[in-house]
C-alpha cells in the first residue's frame, strides 16, 4: 500500500476538514506509519503503541470538534494497516507498569521488558521519551541532567542517542509552536470580536 493509497483510505474513512494548523501532523503521522507497515524488522511493540497515542494526544490538544479524535485516531491506524482499540490497550497496560517510578527504575524495566531488537523510529523514540518524562525524579532535574537520564537509557537500550536527541527536540518545538500558534488564532478571534 503506498503512502497516497493510505492517505485516500484515510480521507473516505475521515471524511471531515482538519483544521490547517493539525493537518500537517496528521499528514506526517501518516506518511510515518505507512513506512513502518512496510518494515520488515518493524514490530509493534509497546514502546511504538505509547508513542503513538500519547504524541498523538499531545499534539492533538484543543482540536475541534473534540469528539471527533477518536474517529481520527482509527482512520490514522487503519488507514497504515494498524489496529487502533488494540495499540490504545497495550498502551494503556504498558504505561501503568512504568507509573510513579524513578528513572533508573523505569531504566531497569525497560531493559527487562526489552526482550527483541527494538526497531528505531521516531515514534518508539518518543514513546520512551514520554515514559521517562513522567518519572517522578524527572521533574526535579536541571536540563543537563535530564539530557543524560536520556542519553542513557538510549544507550543501555542499544538506541542512537543523537536520533533520540534530535526527534525529541522536534517534538517539544513542535508542541511550542502549536502552542504559540493555538494563543494567536485565539487572539486574532478576539480582536476581531471586539473589532466589530
Amino acid at each position: 500500500m503506498t503512502v497516497s493509497d493510505s492517505k485516500k483510505l484515510f480521507h473516505e474513512q475521515f471524511p471531515y476538514v482538519i483544521p490547517g494548523l493539525y493537518k500537517r501532523i496528521v499528514d506526517e503521522m501518516l506518511v510515518e506509519l505507512n513506512l513502518l507497515n512496510h518494515q520488515n524488522e518493524f514490530t509493534k511493540e509497546y514502546l511504538f503503541c505509547i508513542g503513538l497515542t500519547e504524541t498523538f494526544k499531545e499534539l492533538m490538544k484543543g482540536y475541534k470538534p473534540e469528539n471527533h479524535l477518536d474517529l481520527l485516531f482509527e482512520s490514522l491506524c487503519s488507514s497504515t494497516n494498524f489496529e487502533a482499540k488494540e495499540i490504545k490497550e497495550i498502551s494503556q497496560k504498558s504505561q501503568k507498569e512504568f507509573n510513579d517510578k524513578k528513572s533508573k527504575d523505569i531504566l531497569k524495566l525497560l531493559k527487562e521488558k526489552n526482550n527483541s531488537k527494538l526497531y528505531p523510529s521516531r515514534i518508539l523514540n518518543l514513546g520512551i521519551y514520554i515514559l521517562i518524562s513522567k518519572a517522578q525524579d524527572f521533574k526535579e532535574k536541571n536540563g543537563s541532567e535530564m539530557n543524560d537520564i536520556i542519553s542513557n537509557i538510549f544507550e543501555n537500550l542499544n538506541l542512537s542517542t543523537n536520533k533520540a536527541e534530535k526527534d525529541i527536540g522536534i517534538y517539544k518545538s513542535t508542541i511550542l509552536k502549536m502552542l504559540q500558534a493555538k494563543e494567536l488564532i485565539e487572539e486574532l478571534r478576539k480582536n476581531s470580536k471586539q473589532g466589530k
